[in-house]
């Protein structure tokens, strides 16, 4: 007998990659095997220069601090200032964190919201920024344009760009918008910036920027990953810049949580901030690997929209997601049904071009 009065994940949607199951036991099934461009997963090995730094430190047997090392929070303030064009950055403006993911589902509940607050997140979205609200007993608000959104009882503004699923870039006046925006309610803003690296047909710009921010790092926090930049998500290395105020709160918490990065995985983000090179060439890998797929999708019927950033092409043929996903499934090609990302897009479908070249070009060939 359970002793779970009111289990939490029941305010909880059902996990969306469940439904996708026996969709990807039919492209199992085909005689070349499954091309799975379904979930944004790197494939390509971590940079060398990575792994020796792991190695390196890997005989760390003292407990390692959340703030991460001296050199590390040195590595964050330089890697802002350099790649992001941030300005008078600190070790109070950086804090590294366990992944992402978990702080995007944690962090409403790390800054003590609870019923009676509102999350508000992109109507296209990534699910876990609706997961937060829900675990911290917020509400979950979508929204198309964040400044149309009613302050009240709002306190925590998700922006997302480049955005997952669509690829989309908010530019320099959409951004600056949002911040005012965001400050004159008094709404903390965390912008999700981890597909940076990655922009295709437009350069992204950092909500630390400050043609975007003023100069202030106020209010504003950005959310950065090395899962895609380095191929590191194996290793669960990520951080925020941005307001110290916010930080310093969270860095609090998170101590009392014991929430630290593993000392060799600290020692591997120093290495891999302070190389550029296999940033580069894992650029050009995906590069090719998204005009290979984005062609053979175009001729084979898709229209492709947004898609000038992240790992993803957002496509259509203007047919329910479910029906599209059954389709190229039945071809042995498994994507990701655009209404796991929001309603609006129940008729799109996400396809990541993280697989290897052999995958995507057996991908291309069947698309043709």
């Amino acid at each position: 007998m359970s002793t779970v009065s009111s289990p939490v994940s029941a305010r909880l949607p059902v996990f969306p990659w469940d439904r996708l199951e026996p969709y990807k036991r039919t492209a199992v099934a085909h005689p070349d095997g499954i091309v799975d461009l379904s979930v944004g997963t790197p494939v390509d090995p971590v940079p060398e220069l990575v792994r020796r730094a792991l190695a390196a430190a890997a005989d760390s047997p003292g407990y390692p601090t959340v703030w991460g090392t001296v050199e590390l929070r040195d590595a964050l303030t330089a890697w802002g200032e350099r790649r992001l064009g941030a300005r008078g950055l600190t070790h109070r403006h950086v804090l590294p964190v366990v992944g992402s993911k978990e702080l995007v589902a944690w962090l409403p509940t790390q800054l003590g919201l609870g019923p009676g607050d509102k999350v508000a997140y992109p109507r296209l979205a990534y699910p876990t920024y609706e997961v937060g609200a829900k675990l911290a007993g917020a509400e979950p608000v979508a929204y198309d344009d964040p400044t149309e959104l009613d302050p009240a009882g709002l306190k925590l503004l998700w922006l997302n760009s480049p955005s997952n699923p669509t690829g989309r870039v908010l530019g320099k006046d959409e951004l600056t918008r949002a911040v005012a925006w965001a400050r004159e309610h008094g709404v903390l803003l965390l912008s999700d910036e981890c597909y940076l690296e990655l922009g295709w047909e437009t350069e992204p710009v950092s909500v630390l920027h400050p043609d975007v921010c003023g100069g202030s790092h106020e209010g504003i926090v950005a959310v950065h990953s090395l899962s895609k930049r380095s191929n590191l998500a194996g290793y669960r290395a990520a951080f925020l810049l941005g307001d110290p105020a916010v930080l310093g709160e969270l860095l609090q918490i998170r101590k009392h949580g014991g929430m630290i990065t593993p000392a060799p995985v600290q020692a591997a983000t120093v290495a891999a901030l302070g190389d550029e090179t296999h940033v580069a060439e894992q650029r050009a890998r995906y590069a090719a690997r998204r005009a290979a797929l984005r062609a053979a999708l175009e001729g084979g019927g898709f229209r492709v929209e947004h898609s000038e950033a992240s790992l993803y092409l957002w496509a259509t043929r203007d047919e329910p997601c479910w029906d599209t996903v059954a389709e190229l499934a039945g071809r042995g090609i498994l994507v990701a049904p655009g209404d796991f990302y929001g309603e609006a897009g129940a008729r799109f479908v996400r396809v990541a071009f993280t697989a290897t070249d052999e995958r995507v070009e057996a991908a291309v060939k069947r698309l043709g």
